[in-house]
């Protein structure tokens, strides 16, 4: 029986470990990945510690995957063997709970998350259910389309339903994996785009990621330079900073949104007066569906949307993921899992 290179956590806290497994054969509905690159997120941290609800150890992290069809099972028509796919945060549905009989495949309460509810993309194959699949366009090559599939859709996915038209003032804040991301789609999407961040260094890498303004939360009140600006028709924030995102409830214009896609555990405090008078609101936003991040793909590639990464070996995911937990990267760290095998590579 043919075996494959996997990478798993097999308890709480130890380090990912190196294991030879069989190279799983896809079931009905299911499809198995060659896998060529994989992303590493601030999120494998719940697989790394065993702190995500119902996770069952040992696993394989990782759902920012690229790679190609290797096989299919029965009943799967839309894919085939040699077809470019990712596979991201959302691994799967149910299609007939309440949410997913509406559309919203995200919110589904059996959803499947890929590198949590079953093993993910650090390892040479992985096995997926159909629907958690996204083309990946030609222009796109594995290392650049991997981030693409969870910071990337997170953050076109927020912006493009934040209900902001073209030509309006969006501010992003934080310029880190997330909101370099951010800052491009702002600007491609057609927003007056305002980079937040700390420190006058920040600058000139926001106007280069394609920044209109910059506005340096260090300097001074970044709220009333919004503002001065006419306020924000929408605020993405993507640093995980409560205190940071609750003084730019005041930055926002009539109607205006305050996007939360950085993940905090502290409390945004507002009160109902920040709110009430200008339609103001708060609004999470969770990734998306196999859809979402096909569509996230093609924008970025039609668009000229990239991802700046370090590139690293599978063999060396330890490394790669203490530099991402470390924020030592700039900006995503990618494990090429086919291919170049050589020493990191930063953007």
């Amino acid at each position: 029986m043919p075996t494959m290179k996997a990478y798993e956590v097999p308890k709480p806290g130890a380090p990912f470990t190196r294991v030879e497994r069989p190279v799983p054969q896809p079931g009905a509905g299911q499809v198995r990945i060659a896998v060529e690159a994989c992303g590493i997120c601030h999120s494998d941290a719940f697989v790394k510690e065993g702190h995500y609800p119902g996770l069952s150890l040992p696993r394989v992290p990782g759902h920012e995957v690229v790679g190609t069809v290797d096989a299919v099972g029965e009943r799967v028509s839309a894919w085939r063997p040699g077809q470019r796919v990712g596979v991201g945060w959302h691994g799967g549905h149910c299609g007939v709970c309440p949410p997913c009989r509406s559309g919203d495949f995200i919110e589904c309460v059996r959803g499947l998350v890929c590198g949590i509810s079953y093993d993910g993309g650090y390892a040479e194959y992985m096995v997926a259910p159909q629907e958690a699949l996204a083309a990946v366009p030609d222009g796109l090559d594995p290392v650049a389309a991997a981030p693409l599939l969870c910071a990337g859709v997170t953050t076109f996915n927020a912006l493009r339903n934040s209900g902001a038209r073209a030509g309006e003032l969006v501010a992003v804040q934080g310029i880190g994996g997330l909101g370099h991301l951010g800052i491009q789609y702002a600007r491609k999407l057609g927003y007056r785009t305002v980079a937040l961040s700390r420190g006058a260094d920040k600058r000139q890498l926001a106007l280069e990621l394609g920044a209109h303004d910059y506005v340096d939360q260090q300097a001074g009140d970044a709220a009333a330079a919004l503002q001065a600006l006419g306020g924000a028709r929408a605020v993405l924030a993507t640093a995980p900073n409560a205190k940071l995102m609750s003084k730019l409830v005041d930055g926002l214009g009539p109607s205006g949104v305050l996007l939360v896609v950085g993940a905090s555990p502290d409390p945004i405090e507002v009160s109902p007066f920040q709110l009430i008078g200008l339609r103001r609101r708060l609004q999470g936003w969770p990734s998306g569906t196999a859809k979402d991040s096909e569509e996230t793909l093609a924008f970025s590639a039609l668009n000229g949307v990239a991802s700046r990464n370090e590139v690293f070996p599978l063999d060396r995911c330890n490394e790669a993921y203490q530099r991402m937990l470390g924020n030592q990267a700039r900006f995503r760290v990618v494990l090429q899992v086919r291919g170049r095998t050589s020493a990191p590579t930063p953007a």
